[in-house]
Order: C-alpha cells, then structure tokens, then sequence
C-alpha cells in the first residue's frame, strides 16, 4: 500500500489524481485550506473505492508549520512514498502587478510554498533512499508573455528548483516529477473562454498517476503541449514581442 500526501488535494486535478490511486488501495493523506472540501473530496472517492483517507487542515503560506505537517503526514501513516504539491492560485495579472505585496503573495503560494514542502520531503527521502516527489507547475513556466508572466515566473521559477532538486536526489533513488500541464477545465479557469487545447481534470490526473508510476521527470499534460511550448520556447525574442 502507498502512502501518498496530497496537498492541495480539494483541487480538481489534485481529486482526480487522488483517485487514480485510490484504486490502487493507497493510503492518503489529503491535505487543503478548508476541511469542508477536504470531506467532500473523501466522500467522493469513498463512495467509489475503499482506501484508508485522513485529512488535514493547512495553509500553504504557514511556512513555519509545513515540516509539523509533513511529519503528522509520517507519523499518520506510519511512513510516506509520495508527496504530490498540487496547490496554486491563477491571478489577474492587471490587479497583481499594480499591487506588490499580492505579487510576493502569488510568489509565495505558486512557487515559495512548493520550494518548502519539497526540501522538507527531499530530506526525509534522501535518508530513506526513496521516494517521490511530484509537483505542479504550469506550461507558462517555459516562457514569459505578458499576459500572465507574473504567474509564470512563479510557475518557472518552481520548474527550475525542481530540476534542480532532481539532479541532487538522482544518485539517492528518489524520483522528482515536476508536471506541466497546459489549460485544464477547472474552477481556476472557469472565467477563461474553453479553447480546443483545453483538456478535462480526469485526463490529467491519469496522466500525473501514469507518469508517477513510470518513473518520469518530466511531463507535459496532455502531451501535445510538449511540442505547443517547443515552438513558443524557439521564436525569436523579436518577433515574441
């Protein structure tokens, strides 16, 4: 049986993903902002799969709890193989750059808030010699526009740590995943127009348990976005302007 702490776990990918792994009888540990959503999360996949669920009630921006949380998590069962950090905010750039105190804020959620989570998990691992780490970041990460490059330099700025924190972890056996997916149908996104690349919460957290389960580093979700930001990542600065 897994034992897999899940932050931000009331998030739809984060449910869906929670789910995958339910049916692998996993134990988890569901970690969100509210604990009434947290029970609904439960109930959902209870109603469906019989797994062993316990949930938590935490802030991301608590920085001085995130080890007492990360230890409740181990103690709670009795040892941990994957933390998945799947919390972030999409905020309105026009507001957030006029504003510096939210801009650190939106820092400090999307990027800050998963550097501290994942160190602390990291050296729980690396004396264990296994592990997971995975993590959300974002395809905005790959590049700065200016629609939402505050956003994805918070999102960029988590993929770097991550792939550096990989290379550190490499020679111990523990697998960091830092998981880019492209525009999700999602409450986060319920006030954006659905284009054709926009893809269901369902497809996504399959894709997060697959890639867990293969061992990757890296995965773009769905996996078009991995040439859709090849192309976006090799035009010309001048022309990108």
């Amino acid at each position: 049986m897994k034992k897999i702490m899940i932050f931000g776990a009331a998030s739809a990918i984060a449910t869906e993903t929670a789910i995958n792994f339910a049916k692998d009888d996993a134990h988890l540990f569901l970690v969100d902002l509210k604990m009434s959503r947290l029970v609904a999360v439960r109930d959902h996949i209870l109603a469906h799969h019989k797994t062993k669920i316990d949930l938590y009630e935490a802030n991301a921006l608590d920085f001085d709890k995130h080890q007492e949380l990360i230890d409740k998590a181990i103690e709670t069962m009795k040892g941990m193989d994957i933390l998945f950090i799947s919390h972030g905010t999409l905020p309105d750039e026009d507001v957030v750059r006029k504003d510096m105190l939210k801009m650190v804020q939106e820092f400090n959620i999307n990027c800050t808030s998963l550097i501290s989570l994942a160190s602390i998990a990291a050296n729980y691992f690396e004396e264990k010699k296994a592990g997971t780490i995975a993590a959300i970041t974002s395809v905005a990460g790959d590049r700065g526009r200016q629609s939402n490059y505050i956003y994805g330099s918070a999102k960029g700025g988590a993929t770097v740590f991550l792939q550096g924190l990989r290379n550190r972890l490499s020679k111990s056996g523990v697998q960091v995943l830092t998981i880019k997916p492209g525009q999700v149908d999602t409450p986060m996104t319920a006030h954006m127009p659905k284009g054709p690349l926009f893809a269901q919460p369902g497809l996504i957290g399959k894709g997060i348990y697959d890639a867990i389960k293969h061992n990757k580093d890296v995965v773009y979700l769905p996996g078009y976005w991995r040439l859709v930001m090849f192309i976006i990542r090799h035009i010309p600065e001048f022309i990108f302007k």
